[in-house]
């Protein structure tokens, strides 16, 4: 019943649209307030937060446009005169929502703003702010990317094609980042994950220059022809493989990232769309050494540069994560000592607790219980991919 709700506030933000857009200020301003009550009303219902989300911005949108409107009334315009010179149409305010813009007007459908609202959360239009020197290790992989992408969108002049990059790479490349996984674009619904692809796509090349960010890609473009392969999956995957072909589009500032760990289940024609496949490795010792310092931080600590590098060589076969949890782990070492205190001094500064600093042992302790999450067999499998179709990062 709650839908009935949204479509009115749509029909009357249609009809208030055209009044506004003919200048008839008197009658736009009645129906942007009525649109605006039903949107309110439907608010209450909507229980899906994406959707209330842009549901609310475009409320927002209107109430100002409304509250523009009604100044201009209150100044004594109420629409163009005959000879066209009503001061109201002078005094115009220019942020009058577009036509149908979220409401479901000629421009784009209700259905497409449902799609490009749950879409919307996974745009990140700031920087992200990870540089290079941020990552540790991989400096083949680095260089591969530089050249990929980096370069590429600092000096058009010089390249041409399609390019493949990562989150680091859109601090440096000043784009509109889309990180997006599996879940994101598969939907319950016949033809409504083909639709998420192809507003996913559009809305990059709206965005350009853009960077599409696709983890798991394994679980939407697995090998055609398998048992388990539904229709839908079928769908996914050749909207996939058009989208990335750019058919019809300038898709030149449109660069396209994907991550897997299991490789060698990608369609063969998906594997092909990408210029490049690089082997991200586990991290070497410098690398290891380099990470238990960042995640460390500024956490106090007695940890020597003797001690880090005894940490790296202890960690032989940790990835990024495993590491990360581990300092993670670590970090709640002061917390369990404070818990098994027996006394508590005041210090000078009035604090009635002050944790231990971080030690040598306290890794120690960490480490002896947790072990390395990859697979000698699965570095084997990304290995011998990389020596048939990629190469090392």
């Amino acid at each position: 019943m709650y839908s009935n709700f949204k479509e009115q506030a749509i029909e009357y933000v249609k009809q208030a649209v055209q009044e506004d857009n003919a200048g008839n200020y008197a009658k736009a301003f009645p129906l942007y307030m009525n649109a605006l009550e039903y949107f309110k009303t439907h608010l209450k219902y909507e229980k899906n937060p994406k959707i209330r989300e842009a549901i609310t911005q475009k409320f927002t949108e209107y109430l100002h446009r409304a509250e523009e409107i009604r100044a201009v009334l209150d100044e004594g315009g109420t629409g163009p005169a005959a000879n066209g010179g009503d001061a109201a149409v002078a005094a115009r305010p220019k942020t009058k929502p577009k036509d149908g813009e979220g409401g479901g007007g000629d421009g784009e459908d209700p259905e497409q703003s449902k799609l490009r609202a749950g879409l919307n959360s996974a745009i990140v239009r700031e920087k992200p702010n990870v540089k290079w020197n941020d990552v540790a290790g991989l400096e083949s992989a680095k260089q591969a990317l530089q050249e990929a992408v980096i370069l590429p969108v600092k000096f058009p002049q010089f390249f041409t094609g399609k390019s493949y990059l990562a989150k680091a790479v859109a601090t440096e490349a000043d784009s509109t980042f889309f990180s997006v996984s599996s879940s994101d674009l598969v939907s319950k619904w016949m033809g409504e994950s083909e639709k998420l692809v192809s507003n996913l796509f559009q809305m990059a090349r709206e965005s350009a220059p853009s960077i599409i960010f696709i983890d798991e890609i394994d679980s939407l473009s697995g090998q055609r022809g398998e048992g388990n392969e539904s229709e839908a999956s079928r769908r996914i995957k050749t909207e996939i493989l058009v989208q990335m072909q750019g058919v019809g589009h300038n898709d030149d500032k449109v660069l396209v990232l994907a991550a897997t760990n299991t490789p060698y289940s990608l369609d063969q024609a998906i594997r092909r769309r990408f210029d490049k496949r690089i082997y991200i490795p586990l991290p070497d010792m410098k690398a290891r050494q380099h990470m238990f310092k960042v995640h460390l931080g500024d956490t106090p600590n007695n940890l020597t540069e003797s001690d880090f590098e005894t940490l790296a060589r202890k960690t032989e076969g940790f990835s990024g994560s495993d590491i990360a949890v581990c300092v993670k782990d670590v970090l709640f070492e002061p917390v369990r000592k404070t818990q098994d205190a027996m006394f508590f001094v005041e210090t000078n500064d009035g604090l009635w607790i002050s944790p231990p600093p971080i030690v040598r042992a306290d890794f120690d302790k960490v480490l002896a219980r947790q072990r390395p999450t990859v697979s000698k067999s699965d570095l084997e499998v990304h290995e011998r991919f990389t020596k048939e179709f990629g190469e090392e990062g």
